[in-house]
């Protein structure tokens, strides 16, 4: 498999969202009959998307509001809101920081210890407006966090780091047994990221109850660009979902794919689900809602790091509240706006009843799919960006 790109060396050819198309089939259905939930640990979501536990979308005010509207919000435990007690303060030096001294502003906030109390004093703000708590940590602070956390009543614990796998060596630290871990939480654990069949089937042995899925692709992550590292999340996406079919039939359990990052439209998040995801989750998007606690901007969760940052800082700007870019009306035509209506009519021009059939729709790859009669689209682009 694959295609040589110099002698003995063969390379696998990869796809990412704006390489390929859905293709409509012989049945249309009104939006209004599609259902599009979703069962993610054990808990059903009405809207199957996740907001990603980063600084600049979730605190504990957008992760009600989120709830609220259907999705799940994704609480990050070593961000700001667990090391100062007052992090909006520190959010503002954040973004009216100079573009040039963002970076280095970032890693010295981020020097605050997490402090246990604050943990416990963000899920309670959660939980008391009555809606699913998940937090996040690094592997290194999983046990010590999750403890915390589901003692404070959290209802889901995301692992996560820029790669995960069962088999993480270390002489200066004991490694996270994760199928240890799962088996001591008493909540459903989701474990990410990463992009290929193996490891998602590794990582599904553990007993997690849902997997995220990619690496590199978020809006402010540099990972790529620094390491080097990464596979286009269609490529991902598809491979780790044919891990998650197989791992059902050998086990008999179902764990859940999440597509994380990577997607900038509604149609992104529509050929996500269409590549075998059951959930994805999106964290640019979001930052644009008025209820994000960074007005508009954004960082990436790595941007911090003390000796490789793999993040920047980036603006985008405020369009709204969340349940208008949920479920609109849109006032843009980029598909930033409405996630929930065209992911709904998406489904409903495929002729897909739910989540489960999107995932069998026919894709082609079309690299011209964005380009192929655009021409006076493009030039406006252009002038705009021109001005």
């Amino acid at each position: 498999m694959g295609i040589w790109i110099g002698r003995g060396r063969k390379a696998r050819i990869c796809y990412g969202f704006d390489d390929i198309s859905l293709v409509p089939g012989n049945v249309t259905i009104n939006p209004a009959d599609v259902d599009i939930s979703v069962d993610i640990a054990g808990k059903k979501l009405d809207v199957p998307i996740l907001a990603a536990a980063m600084d600049g979308v979730v605190d504990s005010r957008f992760a009600v509001a989120f709830g609220k509207a259907g999705g799940l919000a994704v609480l990050n435990l070593m961000g700001i809101y667990t090391r100062y007690e007052d992090p909006y303060s520190v959010i503002e030096q954040i973004i009216s920081c100079p573009q040039e001294k963002a970076t280095a502003l970032i890693q010295k906030v981020y020097h605050e210890p997490v402090k246990e109390n604050l943990i416990v004093k963000r899920i309670q703000e959660i939980k008391s407006e009555n809606v699913i708590c998940a937090v996040s940590s690094i592997p290194q602070n999983a046990e010590r966090f999750g403890a915390i956390a589901q003692e404070a009543g959290a209802d889901i614990f995301v692992v996560q780091s820029t790669v995960i796998t069962t088999n993480h060596i270390s002489s200066t630290y004991r490694p996270l047994d994760l199928s240890a871990f799962c088996a001591s939480m008493k909540i459903p654990v989701i474990a990410g990221n990463c992009v290929t069949y193996q490891v998602a089937l590794d990582l599904m042995d553990t007993g997690i109850q849902g997997l995220l899925v990619g690496i590199g692709p978020g809006a402010a992550c540099t990972t790529r660009e620094v390491l080097g590292i990464g596979v286009p999340q269609v490529a991902a996406i598809c491979d780790c979902a044919s891990a998650r079919d197989f791992f059902y039939k050998r086990t008999g359990r179902y764990v859940p794919i999440i597509a994380d990052g990577g997607m900038i439209t509604s149609g992104d998040i529509c050929k996500a689900f269409a590549c075998g995801a059951d959930a994805v989750m999106v964290g640019s998007a979001f930052v644009r809602a008025q209820e994000a606690p960074a007005k508009g901007y954004h960082w990436g969760m790595a941007t911090s790091d003390e000796n490789l940052p793999r993040g920047t800082r980036i603006r985008l700007g405020t369009v709204g509240p969340i349940t208008q870019i949920l479920f609109g009306p849109s006032n843009t035509d980029d598909g930033s706006q409405n996630l929930v209506g065209a992911l709904r009519l998406s489904m409903a021009s495929l002729g897909t009843r739910n989540i489960k059939e999107m995932q069998l729709v026919e894709i082609v790859v079309a690299p011209s799919i964005k380009t192929e009669g655009k021409i006076y689209q493009m030039a406006k682009k252009q002038a705009i960006l021109g001005k």
